[in-house]
């Protein structure tokens, strides 16, 4: 394993519950990534000033950390453009089908207990170890 951060990965992981519940106590809202997305599009102008300040401070974070702690994440790109595009797709495409991402269900779901987000978290967990597994072990991609 590379890059192995259990201290600086523990420090994020509790700025996203600070964060995913400043939002929650602060606004009643959940911070699912997808849904906060999809509520800034011109066709919902609702609550844009909110969900513009969540994800300004989403995309500003790591550039800010990088100035400040002289941290980089370099993310080299291993694959074909096309293969980005598609995946990207059926991410947002399983987004839809699953009400909700990662973070609206994982990290808010689970935290209020809510049965379907448990159900929701497994399965995308499930199906993210079916895929790196069919991926690396079986078409060697």
């Amino acid at each position: 394993m590379e890059n192995f951060t259990p201290v600086a990965s523990a420090v994020g992981g509790m700025l996203i519950g600070l964060a995913a519940a400043l939002l929650w106590l602060g606004l009643g809202r959940i911070a699912g990534i997808s849904g906060i997305v999809g509520g800034i599009l011109p066709i919902r102008r609702k609550e844009t000033a909110w969900r513009a300040a969540f994800l300004a401070g989403l995309l500003a974070a790591p550039l800010l950390l990088g100035a400040v702690a002289g941290y980089s994440t370099p993310a080299p790109v291993l694959k074909s453009m096309d293969l980005l595009v598609v995946a990207g797709l059926l991410v947002g495409f399983g987004t839809r089908l699953g009400s909700g991402c990662t973070s609206g269900h994982g990290v808010c779901g689970i935290a209020r207990l809510s049965p379907r987000s448990l159900i929701a978290t497994g399965v995308f967990m499930a199906t993210a170890a079916a895929t790196v597994f069919l991926v690396r072990h079986v078409i060697g991609a």
